[in-house]
């Protein structure tokens, strides 16, 4: 409890002192206002009760997905594969790994434009750092949307097979149980047997599903600039890798169509023009554009 208190109250100060300077360096020239955007994205990483339950976006994709019971994902669901990849690509770019290279004068589109390594510092994560390695080995680079299909293994180059990261969902899931947050288990299928991971902590889950349902409920904001990056693309990835309904599936009728219309209003945002907006995360909406087009 010390410790959650000695945490809370460092985060304060932190937006205290942020806030402070903020008045003061409103002048400041461009390289400097990305050094604060990079800042803010990086203390958006140290929210969350404790480091052993802080979730990345893949990880809270995956939860969104599994049954809480059998511990595995829909059979027929052959969209969450390429959302959990998005989801790689945007935690990068959130955590100020990743961007997309400058638009130029002719400002081409933003599936155009190559992805670039800003920074190869290892992120903690395995997962994250080895499509990282990927991205900064690359050469000349790729764009949002084949770096989806790569990592995915959709490629009908066998060059290029070796960029696909292999049984993401399973490697997930072991994450989420030495967080605590499911375990692990045999079950028969008749012809085979299969790994589970059914849920064994529901708190965390239940607060990853009142955090989707407050952003478009009690908390909307009805601007999708002044949302949480990390909950917009939650949002959309989870859209995306028809997890979403989840979600709301436990919504009163009024509750579930309030939300549904207003995922909605998220939905038909044109990452084109929401990219060229201050304070921006042009990678996660080249991403949103990936699975919209």
């Amino acid at each position: 409890m010390a410790s959650l208190t000695q945490r809370t109250s460092g985060l304060v100060q932190r937006r205290t002192e942020a806030t402070r300077s903020a008045a003061a360096d409103r002048e400041r020239e461009p390289d400097g206002e990305e050094e604060d955007a990079r800042r803010g994205e990086e203390e958006e990483d140290d929210k969350g009760d404790s480091k052993e339950t802080r979730l990345t976006l893949m990880e809270e994709v995956l939860l969104l997905g599994l049954k809480d019971r059998e511990g595995y994902t829909s059979f027929w669901n052959d969209c969450i594969s390429s959302g959990l990849r998005g989801c790689m690509l945007i935690e990068l770019a959130l955590r100020g790994r990743l961007q997309l290279e400058a638009c130029g004068m002719r400002r081409k589109s933003l599936l155009s434009r190559k992805v670039i390594c800003k920074s190869d510092a290892p992120t903690g994560d395995v997962l994250l750092d080895e499509a990282l390695k990927h991205i900064k080995e690359t050469q000349p680079p790729e764009t949002v949307q084949s770096w989806i299909e790569l990592l995915s293994g959709e490629t009908w180059n066998p060059l290029k097979l070796h960029y696909q990261l292999r049984n993401v969902r399973e490697r997930l899931a072991k994450n989420l149980v030495e967080k605590g947050v499911l375990t692990t288990e045999k079950q028969n299928f008749l012809l085979f047997d299969m790994t589970t991971h059914p849920l064994t902590n529901s708190t965390i889950k239940q607060r990853l599903v009142k955090k989707v349902q407050d952003s478009v409920l009690e908390k909307w904001v009805n601007d999708p600039h002044r949302m949480d990056k990390r909950v917009l693309a939650l949002i959309l990835l989870a859209h995306s890798s028809d997890v979403l309904e989840n979600a709301f599936a436990p919504l009163q009728d009024e509750e579930y169509d309030l939300g549904m219309k207003r995922v909605h209003t998220l939905l038909e945002l044109e990452p084109e023009k929401e990219s060229t907006k201050p304070n921006c995360n042009e990678l996660m909406w080249a991403v949103v554009a990936a699975f919209t087009k």
